[in-house]
């Protein structure tokens, strides 16, 4: 790729184009640092999901609406969801921990960081060097979805089936990750499970839904027992109970 083919293709672009990145682009940069600096494992997935919508912007502007919405839909949408499923589902901490069960991780860490770094460079400088900026209308002839699905079902569908392959995988290695075995002494059995159940002191009976026999369908206002009394059941303790007044707590029909 020449020096004045990038510049022909760099004062192609537009106004708006140029407003969008330099909106977007420090934001995207942002995303990427804290990503890196954040100790809490859900805000390090946080901060990658705004750097992906601010790429997936960018895949539209120049031109891929269809990888774009990919971007958006499929890698910020589904996958950095599951990501977020499974840090859940592992019980993370507040913080992750700081102490190396192995030494020297970091420093092997580093080096093979900065190995494949110069592994990923060298390839794209081999592959791009010294060819020519053939642009999209060629490639999107036909439509940009007929385009890349032309691509991805033909040239690139080993590497697609790969790709769905190592999600697979990834997703059913969360779910050994997240389940714990139980011991054979601590499950209970049917005969265990109702002695539990109907034990003094538990409700074993539906608990009455809020609002029932009142005026209101408010969570927060208690139910009325037939009686007229108010039933403490019926709310949840976290949720500071609703004032009534005198013609929420008069029984329904009594009313002159």
């Amino acid at each position: 790729m020449t020096t004045q083919t990038v510049l022909a293709a760099a004062g192609t672009v537009s106004g708006g184009e140029a407003v969008t990145f330099w909106i977007l682009a420090p934001l995207a940069l942002l995303g990427a640092i804290g990503m890196v600096a954040a100790r809490n494992a859900v805000h390090s997935a946080l901060w990658l999901v705004l750097t992906m919508l601010c790429l997936g912007v960018f895949y539209v502007v120049q031109a891929g609406p269809f990888i774009g919405l990919v971007q958006i839909i499929v890698y910020t949408g589904a996958i950095m969801m599951l990501f977020l499923f499974v840090l859940m589902l592992v019980g993370r901490g507040a913080s992750d921990s700081l102490i190396e069960t192995l030494r020297g991780q970091r420093i092997a860490a580093l080096v093979l960081g900065i190995g494949f770094a110069g592994l990923v460079g060298t390839g794209l400088y081999r592959a791009l060097a010294g060819g020519t900026v053939a642009g999209l209308t060629a490639a999107n002839a036909e439509g940009n979805v007929q385009g890349v699905a032309r691509l991805l079902f033909t040239k690139y569908v080993l590497a697609f089936e790969l790709t769905s392959a190592l999600l697979i995988t990834a997703a059913v290695g969360a779910m050994v990750l997240a389940h714990v075995e139980r011991r054979r002494e601590d499950r209970m059995d049917q005969v265990a499970t109702m002695k539990a159940r109907f034990r003094p002191g538990n409700y074993p009976g539906p608990k009455p839904g809020p609002g029932v026999f009142a005026t209101s369908s408010s969570v927060a206002t208690p139910a009325l027992l037939p009686d007229g009394r108010l039933s403490e059941r019926s709310t949840p303790e976290i949720l500071p109970v609703r004032e009534l007044t005198a013609e929420d707590t008069t029984l329904k029909g009594t009313e002159k």
